[in-house]
């Protein structure tokens, strides 16, 4: 018999946090007005809230793997769901940025480079690629092979894209640190996750 789906689960899931995610995006430039300091609070915003997803999504199955529980196994059973949330964020997030670029551009010039436009374009093609990819019929058409490795450089990519955009904040403010610890907390759990004696502990335990 088949679980009844609940609004904590797959395309509900997907459909909850996405319409909340644009709910308070508005809600946040609203407050100043639309103005160019409420675009940039939606870009910091966004940017956070895409963090945290992303991090649940690509932790979910090391942390089902090493402690399976009610919370893992949801974490794994949603991981897709999540992780087309994160893209949700991220796509909020770049309206959010080509809106402070139409309206200040020489604020938004001073905030980017070549080589922001480089490797946030790389992220972006892996955010796409990785979310054209996140539905049965497009996942059996590629393979699973090509799946697995396209998710696999996709997120690891993503991860280190995280670690490096909060990472160049600390030095103006060191509170930015706070932002690596779920980062370095994910690639040591799947880290973990692989060793052969974590695997081995899994299959007999």
């Amino acid at each position: 018999m088949p679980t009844r789906q609940n609004w904590f689960d797959g395309w509900r899931l997907f459909a909850l946090l996405s319409l909340t995610l644009l709910a308070l995006s508005i809600w946040i430039a609203g407050m100043r007005g639309f103005e160019v300091d409420g675009v940039r609070m939606v870009i910091r915003f966004t940017a956070r809230t895409s963090l945290v997803l992303f991090c649940l999504a690509f932790a979910g199955a090391a942390l089902a793997r090493l402690g399976p529980n009610a919370g893992t196994r949801w974490l794994r059973r949603n991981r897709r769901y999540l992780g087309v949330s994160f893209a949700a964020s991220h796509a909020i997030h770049a309206v959010a940025i080509a809106a402070f670029a139409v309206m200040d551009p020489a604020g938004y010039a001073a905030a980017t480079s070549v080589a922001s436009y480089i490797f946030g374009g790389i992220g972006y093609a892996f955010i796409t690629a990785m979310t054209a990819t996140s539905f049965d019929r497009t996942a059996t058409a590629i393979g699973a092979r090509a799946w697995r490795r396209l998710h696999l450089a996709g997120g690891y990519y993503l991860l280190f894209q995280f670690t490096v955009s909060f990472g160049k904040r600390i030095p103006d403010m060191p509170l930015y640190a706070l932002f690596l610890f779920p980062l370095v907390a994910v690639f040591a759990l799947r880290m973990i996750a692989m060793a052969p004696r974590a695997q081995a502990t899994v299959r007999t335990g």
